[in-house]
């Protein structure tokens, strides 16, 4: 007889049940009953399996969901980091600018009083050696009542590229008032800080800045103090400007030294 398989054999012992032939055979209530036994658990079975299936697709949906929400909430993190990075990109930008604007002259970018007052504190702050020269722009006036502001402006950064490349990379440059610079040399003494002021002296006065059809050059004065220690910078830098007013009254277009 050929093997049946599980669903054919309950078929045939359903058909066998309900054949009314064997209605009293001895077998027949013991064979019901497992067979309504095995059918409850079967259909217990498939419940269960049902139940295990839509709580798979449920948990895989759920999963799906997470996952799209950490996907968008990953994108917007990312997104925040990006505006917050350039965010802070433009800060430095604009603190690096108002840094700039707060200690530098709008028109020859030379380090203004503020930062040079900066240095000179420093200076004296950690103890170290210097001289200071402050440079004047012989009859500036003139030129800017003759010739115009914009002619003056010209001139003063004509003056101010020159005189950088004339000085050390170890020397500061500021622009200290309207037509007056000034230098601080570090690490120089009277003596050579007059040779440096000399030599650069002689560089500007070959500067030359046209006006129509003629060229302007100027002279400069300059007066030059050496740090003493123990001495305030101001102290300094008010020798400096006696030293300054001197040359001018001397008849300008010369350096003065203070008194060591």
């Amino acid at each position: 007889m050929k093997a049946l398989g599980e669903q054919g054999l309950l078929e045939r012992v359903a058909a066998l049940l309900a054949d009314p032939r064997h209605a009293e055979h001895p077998l027949r209530e013991a064979l019901e009953a497992l067979y309504l036994q095995h059918r409850d658990q079967q259909e217990q079975l498939e419940r269960l399996i049902s139940i295990s299936d839509r709580y798979q697709s449920l948990a895989r949906e759920a999963q799906q969901v997470t996952h799209k929400r950490y996907e968008r909430a990953l994108k917007r993190q990312k997104k925040l980091s990006r505006i917050s990075d350039r965010y802070q990109a433009l800060m430095r930008e604009r603190n690096q600018t108002l840094h700039q604007e707060a200690h530098h002259d709008a028109l020859t970018e030379l380090p203004n009083r503020r930062l040079i007052d900066e240095r000179l504190a420093q200076l004296d702050r950690g103890g170290r050696r210097y001289t200071l020269a402050l440079l004047d722009i012989d009859h500036f006036k003139q030129i800017n009542d003759e010739y115009g502001h914009d002619v003056g402006d010209e001139l003063l950064v004509a003056i101010t590229r020159t005189m950088r490349q004339g000085l050390r990379d170890y020397d500061l440059c500021g622009r200290w008032g309207g037509e007056e610079f000034l230098l601080l040399l570090g690490d120089t003494a009277l003596d050579e800080a007059s040779g440096i002021v000399e030599r650069l002296r002689t560089r500007l006065a070959e500067v030359r800045v046209a006006s129509g059809d003629q060229w302007l050059s100027v002279t400069l004065s300059a007066g030059l103090s050496e740090h003493r220690v123990g001495e305030p910078y101001l102290t300094t830098l008010q020798r400096a400007d006696q030293a300054l007013l001197e040359a001018k009254r001397e008849g300008r277009d010369r350096s003065q030294l203070a008194s060591r």
